[in-house]
């Protein structure tokens, strides 16, 4: 198994910032209907309307965890902008793997959570 991978498997067995918050400013849901994943994503924006606080929750396979709980970290500080600016070539860089056609919806869920919270909250 090579660096990359243990990684993603730390990630997914020791998730960061995995959990539901109730003070959040932004929030939403997503399901990945072809594989059963739920990303559930929770944002909350300091006094300089940046991001201060990113939590998520939900279930589902390795990428799917170890991606959101990566982009998690990576939110911190910055802007509403800034956020939505997230491409999908960096979450792929983030996660450092090859992503095969069936695993992109897994890898970008927590993405597309942040962006749906970003633009309904």
């Amino acid at each position: 198994m090579d660096l990359y991978s243990d990684i993603i498997l730390d990630y997914y067995k020791n998730p960061k910032n995995k959990g539901p918050m109730l003070d959040a400013s932004a929030h939403a849901k997503e399901h990945n209907p072809s594989c059963g994943d739920i990303i559930e994503i929770f944002i909350h924006f300091d006094e300089n309307n940046k991001i201060d606080r990113v939590t998520f929750d939900g279930e589902g396979c390795a990428i799917s965890q170890a991606s959101t709980s990566m982009l998690t970290e990576d939110l911190i500080g910055k802007t509403r902008e800034q956020a939505l600016s997230i491409d999908n070539q960096e979450i792929y860089d983030m996660l450092g793997v090859e992503i095969g056609p069936g695993r992109v919806k897994c890898a970008l869920l927590g993405l597309v959570a942040v962006k749906n919270a970003l633009n309904h909250d």
